[in-house]
């Protein structure tokens, strides 16, 4: 023994010893099989254990918490504090106290968060559309199963679902809860896993069990008929787009528009917001019109609050004088959150399978699971309506001659003997036997013989008519209609969404009113904006600048114009010219950079004024490429501040122009040639990151400098500059010509 321990330590010093050696040396592993070995498992784990609902609506955290709550008696008890729920569900869900009551939270009826919560809380929630209230800590909470859940668990004891062995084996836990209506798609639910999510809408509980048991009866019926749209708690109004509705019923995905709800309040002037969509928060909302207030863009508005109590929801936005509210509104839903989008992406595990299903298949799936569940909830009803007739049938032969039983048990000397006895004294079987033999004194008398007896008749029907259920998919779906009649009955509520067409919402497309009247816009290098008035101009002295500064566009355009500012980092910023305030000359104007919010080390290179889009630019490379992109290219239907891939970064760019019309350029290089090339020999490319077509050859260590406008006529002698076929080295000019050239440069910066 001795020795095999002294063995034992002479190899952990050895293994240990390797250890020390070994430290700090770097193993080559091949990243696949990091991988496979490593992140797989985790990533699978998250989507089958956490993150993905399955078909019973319910994530594991959800299930297990509300199958604790069954056990504790909270179905039908009084309610309990919240962290006794907390501490029990721990058997089940070893993740912390705080994950376990958020789940909780999530469920409860003080959250609203639900349609049908799951919980019937008392004590604070917290609030699902407040980013700030929070819920108060477990110990202060009170909760209990809510009546639906009666729903859940109806079948949950009859072998309905399969159970699993909990983490430490200690416990039972139900795979699946045997919901006898569709909760998947009842209460809204989403989930991030690792390379997908889920974001499964709400519906209303009666238009999904009317659609439900409809398509049970005919597999074509048109859904949109029984389950027009989606239901959410928030009672916002849902902005019916027919092709988003049927993209998400026949995919799964799609996005629904909802609006929040107001009412205008004459005699205070303001206006009560008492809905919002359920993607967003009273918090989010106030501080982004507190931001258009400043930015000036909803100089309606003179006070915005939160009056949320317990009445509910309420935002109030106090108006000044003579303020059309619906306008204002319109304005709101524009550009805030008071109307939002949700995004649908109906990814549910269908036998432990991630798959992404459509609202009728999705429903179909539901269908048959709930089959196979009232399946095995009548075959284990079955085998103990059968275990009880057998039992019976023993108990109607002693019927036959009761005396001959007693004497049977009273001549036996063996307590043991008394069953076989009675085996062979009536042909009945062990079980039979031994039923009888347990029956008290007291009931052995004709009457109580007689009336369990009389139950052998119901039992044989019963019998029969769970075995023909079994027999017959039809009856099985007609019991499921059967129960979702009921469920829908009890449980269903009105639709709490109102449905509005997008043909009543056009007023929310109107272009806000900006007062449209000639400016002249000024740029500068360093990157300062100034919009002055002509009278202004004329009015002032010399231009304002910073130190070392110079202006290098003067535009004159108007305040309804779209200013587009591109930048070093091959992005473009696009404002609005109302968006700048009438300046002077004698100030610096506004810093872009600043304003606009561009990245650090990013600066403003060129400014584009356009009202229609309409023209294209030329993007002029340093290996002398020009790349021609339609202006068309920048315009976007939404309100988008910053564009990404505003042009080409395969090669330092040089210079950029705007062109309404086809005309000529003058492009030079550092090699000092010049070259003038038509615009229409460029080919247009929708694509903005185009690398564009060689046109000016640039000598090893030179490149293009510059692309401006050509006015014909500026040399005398232009044609040394133009050459029929690209790409082309270009003309060096003679002294005459660059004279003629500085002295354009001189006209311009004039």
């Amino acid at each position: 023994m001795a020795s095999r321990k002294r063995s034992s330590n002479k190899e952990n010093t050895e293994r240990i010893k390797g250890i020390i050696e070994g430290a700090g040396m770097v193993v080559e592993q091949k990243i696949v099989s990091t991988i496979q070995e490593n992140y797989m498992p985790y990533a699978m784990s998250v989507i089958l254990s956490r993150a993905i609902p399955e078909i019973d609506g319910f994530k594991p955290s959800h299930r297990k918490l509300l199958y604790t709550m069954y056990k504790m008696g909270l179905l039908t008890g009084a309610r309990t504090k919240s962290a006794n729920i907390v501490g029990a569900t721990m058997k089940l869900n070893p993740h912390g106290d705080a994950a376990i009551y958020d789940t909780m939270v999530r469920l409860s009826r003080g959250y609203e968060a639900l349609l049908h919560p799951y919980v019937d809380s008392k004590g604070n929630f917290g609030k699902f559309y407040s980013r700030d209230m929070a819920w108060a800590a477990s110990r202060y909470t009170e909760a209990k199963l809510d009546v639906i859940c009666n729903e859940l668990f109806r079948d949950i004891d009859k072998d309905a679902v399969d159970f699993m062995d909990n983490y430490d084996n200690t416990m039972k836990e139900p795979t699946l809860l045997p919901a006898t209506f569709p909760s998947v798609l009842v209460n809204a639910n989403t989930g991030i896993a690792v390379g997908m999510a889920s974001s499964i809408c709400s519906f209303n509980l009666r238009e999904i069990c009317e659609t439900t048991a409809a398509l049970i009866k005919d597999p074509d019926h048109d859904i949109k008929s029984t389950l027009p749209a989606p239901d959410f708690i928030g009672a916002g109004q849902i902005i019916y787009n027919e092709k988003a509705i049927d993209d998400i019923y026949r995919t799964g995905k799609g996005s629904i528009k909802v609006r929040s709800k107001y009412e205008y309040d004459k005699s205070a002037n303001c206006i009560d917001i008492t809905a919002i969509p359920p993607t967003t928060t009273c918090e989010a909302i106030i501080e982004k019109v507190i931001d258009l207030v400043k930015g000036g863009k909803a100089k309606e508005i003179s006070d915005i609050r939160d009056e949320t109590g317990r009445d509910g929801l309420k935002i109030t936005i106090d108006l000044k004088r003579g303020v059309d509210p619906d306008k204002l509104m319109a304005k709101l839903f524009r550009f805030t959150t008071l109307e939002d989008s949700f995004s649908c992406n109906f990814n549910v595990l269908i036998g432990g399978v991630p798959r992404v299903l459509g609202v009728k298949d999705l429903l179909n799936e539901w269908t048959a699971f709930r089959m196979e569940c009232i399946r095995r909830r009548t075959y284990f009803e079955l085998g103990k309506k059968t275990d009880k007739l057998h039992l019976l049938k023993g108990l109607e032969v002693i019927l036959l001659d009761i005396d001959k039983a007693i004497k049977i048990v009273r001549e036996t000397e063996e307590e043991n003997e008394v069953v076989p006895n009675l085996m062979i004294g009536f042909g009945i079987d062990q079980i039979q036997a031994e039923y009888v033999a347990e029956i008290k004194l007291r009931h052995l008398n004709r009457e109580y013989i007689l009336k369990r007896t009389k139950e052998i008749e119901d039992l044989e029907k019963e019998i029969a008519e769970l075995e023909g259920i079994l027999k017959s998919k039809t009856k099985i779906k007609n019991i499921i209609v059967k129960e979702l009649k009921e469920v829908a009955d009890k449980y269903g509520k009105p639709r709490k969404s109102l449905i509005i067409y997008e043909d009543e919402t056009n007023y929310v497309e109107e272009a806000e009113e900006i007062p449209d009247y000639a400016v002249n816009f000024f740029f500068t290098k360093e990157g300062y904006f100034k919009k002055i008035t002509p009278l202004s101009l004329r009015m002032s002295g010399e231009q304002k600048l910073k130190e070392g500064d110079e202006i290098s566009e003067v535009i004159e355009g108007t305040n309804g114009c779209d200013l587009l500012f591109f930048t070093n980092k091959c992005q473009v910023y696009k404002a609005k010219a109302n968006d700048f305030g009438d300046t002077k000359a004698s100030v610096l104007g506004e810093y872009i950079p600043a304003k606009l919010s561009m990245d650090e080390g990013e600066t403003a290179v060129k400014m584009v004024v356009t009202k229609d889009y309409k023209g294209f630019l030329i993007f002029g490379y340093e290996n002398g490429k020009l790349g021609k992109v339609p202006l068309e290219s920048y315009a976007t239907k939404t309100n988008r501040k910053k564009l990404a891939n505003a042009y080409s970064d395969k090669a330092p760019l040089a210079d950029m122009e705007f062109f309404t019309e086809e005309g000529e350029m003058l492009l030079e290089s550092s090699s000092g040639r010049l070259l003038i090339v038509n615009t229409a020999d460029i080919a247009l490319k929708t694509s903005r990151t185009t690398q564009g077509v060689a046109v000016m050859k640039q000598k090893k260590g030179h490149r293009l400098m510059s692309v401006k406008k050509y006015e014909t006529g500026t040399f005398k002698n232009e044609k040394r500059f133009k050459i029929k076929t690209i790409p082309s080295m270009g003309a060096i000019p003679t002294a005459e010509e660059q004279g003629e050239q500085l002295s354009l440069v001189s006209e311009g910066e004039k």
